[in-house]
């Protein structure tokens, strides 16, 4: 039990598959980080899979570590706990075990947050659009639980997809700030509208085809173009693939350490 230095003090379950877990420290600090910086959650192969898990891809020794690397939610000025937005794996390794702890159990949490997918690098003037799907949404919600609309001049939008409305993690709070917030626009879209409850009057295309048909310019008000505007992408490779690709031919570039660009890319 010693290398499990954290405890978990909140779970909300978003869908079958999604959580929300907050893990405070056990007798430690927390150390500043960057939003959009991720950190490592662990639990020994010893602890109990949750029920909708399936076989496991790899079995894991009892007395083995299990480290899996997750993006920070929660604000970057929060010293208490740090936020995870976690889906379910059927037969992986950690998340069984993640969904089946409860309120107050240990867990170890890494004591050093990383990551080059920050705002660093965008100059204040540019319009900023963050694209994910699934749970590829949450470093951009520390992004912007932290000062990222203290910036009042530019705008900023969150695009989000997922396979039905119930996968849309944090889209009450992304909603509540887009009423507030008239530089702030939220663009939600499912791929499965015949399997809602009630009619989905959203968008139902991929982000990338929304892209081309101009939504992020009808929010904005203006053209988007690589000067004036800067892209996050985090989630699905296959998304990040089809969007790099697409802004690549709109000029975009993707930015590396040695070539800065316009599109910044998290892969899961």
């Amino acid at each position: 039990m010693a290398d499990l230095n954290a405890k978990v003090i909140h779970i909300m379950k978003v869908s079958p598959t999604m959580i929300i877990m907050r893990v405070a420290p056990n007798g430690w600090d927390l150390k500043e980080f960057k939003a959009g910086q991720f950190v490592a959650l662990g639990l020994l192969g010893s602890a109990p899979r949750c029920a909708e898990a399936t076989d496991e891809y790899k079995e894991a020794a009892p007395d083995k570590m299990i480290k899996r690397a997750y993006s920070i939610a929660s604000s970057s000025k929060t010293s208490e706990y740090l936020e995870f937005y976690i889906t379910l794996v059927h037969s992986g390794a950690l998340t069984p075990r993640l969904f089946e702890l409860k309120i107050g159990d240990p867990i170890f949490m890494g004591t050093k947050c990383t990551g080059m997918f920050t705002l660093d690098n965008v100059e204040e003037t540019k319009n900023v659009v963050l694209i994910a799907t699934g749970t590829g949404v949450a470093p951009y919600m520390s992004m912007l639980r932290s000062d990222a609309l203290n910036n009042h001049s530019r705008k900023i939008a969150v695009m989000h997809g997922a396979s039905n409305s119930w996968d849309l993690g944090y889209s009450s709070e992304l909603t509540l700030l887009e009423s507030m917030s008239d530089r702030f626009k939220y663009i939600p879209t499912i791929l499965f509208p015949e399997k809602e409850a009630t009619e989905w009057k959203g968008h139902t295309k991929l982000l990338q085809d929304l892209w081309t048909e101009g939504v992020i310019t009808e929010a904005f008000g203006e053209d988007t173009t690589p000067e004036n505007t800067e892209v996050f992408l985090c989630g699905n490779p296959n998304m990040i693939e089809g969007m790099i690709s697409m802004l690549e031919g709109k000029g975009f570039i993707e930015h590396k350490p040695k070539t800065p660009g316009q599109i910044h890319a998290e892969k899961f």
